[in-house]
């Protein structure tokens, strides 16, 4: 049995670089192990298995967040929506922030980039669109997640709409 990773906390080095740079170590060393697993039990089922345990892994993160926050509010998660842009990892414009709603367009994603300029597209989505749900259900389960599209999958822009129900 592998044994479970303990996830940052607030005093873990991880904090100390940016989002998109965890994010291109990560795709560095998962998208080899996907493959290699894909060639012995198949595609679907190494995309399934990878896709749960990031969600999973995304959604403890959420909770730990709320907690190294000392809240679980959308102005707390708003903190963490900057975050996500340093390095200009991000450009987004604000449409509307309130106590109940956090709706903010990104209309450019170096994400998207970094994948498809390591030559791994198809797997964006998983290894970083697929996270936000589960992090803001983690983060506070009253706030919802609503997002048409994204850059990622060729859209102009993603469209993030949270709300407080």
């Amino acid at each position: 049995m592998i044994p479970h990773i303990q996830l940052p906390d607030e005093g873990d080095n991880l904090r100390a670089i940016s989002m998109i740079t965890r994010r291109e170590i990560e795709a560095r060393v998962i998208a080899p192990l996907m493959e290699a697993f894909a060639q012995e039990m198949g595609i679907e089922r190494t995309v399934e298995i990878a896709g749960r345990v990031i969600r999973q892994i995304a959604h403890e993160q959420g909770c730990q967040l709320a907690k190294s926050l000392g809240g679980c509010t959308l102005a707390h998660f708003a903190k963490l929506v900057e975050a996500w842009g340093k390095d200009d990892a991000l450009q987004m414009e604000i449409i509307e922030q309130d106590e109940n709603r956090l709706h903010f367009n990104v209309t450019r994603c170096r994400y998207a980039e970094l994948y498809k300029n390591l030559g791994i597209p198809q797997l964006g989505k998983m290894l970083s669109c697929n996270r936000d749900e589960a992090l803001i259900e983690g983060f506070n389960p009253a706030i919802k997640l609503h997002r048409a599209h994204t850059i990622m999958e060729g859209a102009a822009f993603c469209d993030f709409r949270f709300n407080k129900t």
